[in-house]
């Protein structure tokens, strides 16, 4: 199967849409498939890529005003000649809202089938950064997803939010995570030293410092005693939180190998943003034996299940997250009870499981549009 997969961002940028699309071409390639992926144009210009799986196209870009490392692509005929020349059988647009856009409608012009994956709460995203209200949002995504032969939804959540805003064809895909990178084994005594010289209670925060991501809530858990608050990411929101929370370690940002040993060495997850459409780094503080503190919004509803591998919260309320990390530092055994069963439960939840959904969702897409032959 030939696939162009269209995405908004693809590494080196950090991010969900990123991660999901390089593990997408990754595992289409492992399958014996055929990928090429479109993506913006890095700050740094338009190198080779030499670590992904596959060929993969840039398109000019700029930044996003007010977050530029978020790069914004530039109208552009490659988008349509990269089709053309892969030959492609089926395309994959990855959260769709610029890129996408233009990747949908080359895709129907050449005829070819479109499967949308929703990934980024763009509503939000797009009144945050754009100022654009939320309902010409809407009307941009509908546009795109109603066009496309299936829309694939991280959650129940976002699936409820398409549903509801009108969009067409809309079918549940989950996303993976690495439990060989990601496993307890990486808890490193040594930087938990370093981070927390005391013997404190490590919490940590892991992903983009944005308005959006609501941060600042862990600024009640800075306030308790033998608590030492970690922060890793980078975002606008840098200089804010820094103020925000006294006392915090902030790692900036971290991958690989790095990050994964940083997951397991906390004792506590905490996340905060609650217009998550999934949230992979609860899954990764999951599959790290981390339990997790989240809000009871959006993904980490699918995700976190309350007093079994974690506890949420109601959304927005610094209180009520510092009360939920205040009980989990009381209680070491329902620490480690609750990390044993969050791994216990995404050890299926692997990228190879995931995608060979993805590729029957492919194929139930391609067998929709062959032609009847009358018998």
């Amino acid at each position: 199967m030939r696939v162009v997969i269209v995405t908004e961002s693809f590494p080196p940028d950090v991010n969900g849409v990123a991660h999901c699309a390089l593990q997408t071409a990754r595992h289409l390639v492992d399958r014996g498939h055929s990928p090429l992926v479109v993506a913006p144009a890095t700050a740094a210009g338009t190198g080779p890529d030499a670590s992904a799986p596959c060929p993969v196209v840039r398109v000019p870009s700029l930044p996003l005003p007010g977050y530029p490392q978020v790069r914004v692509a530039l109208p552009s005929r490659r988008v349509a000649a990269a089709m053309a020349e892969h030959r492609a059988d089926v395309v994959h647009l990855a959260s769709p809202f610029v890129l996408g856009v233009r990747g949908m409608a080359a895709a129907a012009r050449l005829g070819i089938p479109a499967v949308a994956v929703y990934q980024t709460d763009l509503a939000g995203y797009a009144r945050t950064y754009m100022g654009v209200g939320e309902a010409t949002a809407w009307r941009r995504i509908r546009s795109v997803h109603a066009a496309a032969d299936l829309t694939l939804a991280p959650s129940r959540a976002a699936l409820h939010d398409l549903e509801t805003h009108g969009i067409p064809r809309v079918k549940l895909w989950q996303r993976g995570v690495d439990t060989v990178r990601f496993r307890p084994e990486h808890r490193d005594e040594t930087l938990r030293r370093e981070l927390a010289p005391h013997g404190e209670l490590i919490v940590g925060y892991v992903g983009r410092l944005a308005p959006e991501k609501q941060v600042e809530l862990l600024s009640g858990v800075c306030g308790l005693e033998g608590v030492r608050v970690v922060v890793v990411g980078d975002g606008p929101s840098c200089a804010h939180l820094d103020e925000a929370l006294p006392g915090a370690v902030f790692l900036g940002r971290r991958t690989g190998d790095d990050l994964a040993r940083i997951f397991a060495s906390l004792d506590v997850f905490a996340h905060t943003g609650p217009f998550e459409t999934f949230c992979q780094t609860v899954q990764e503080a999951m599959a790290s034996g981390v339990p997790v503190v989240a809000p009871a919004a959006g993904g980490p509803l699918d995700l976190v299940a309350h007093g079994r591998t974690g506890l949420l919260f109601p959304p927005r309320d610094t209180a009520a997250v510092r009360d939920a990390v205040a009980a989990l530092a009381a209680d070491p055994a329902l620490r480690t009870a609750y990390g044993t069963a969050g791994r216990a439960t995404v050890e299926g939840r692997t990228w190879a499981a995931v995608g060979d959904q993805l590729i029957g969702h492919y194929g139930d897409v391609l067998a929709a549009r062959r032609p009847v032959v009358a018998a």
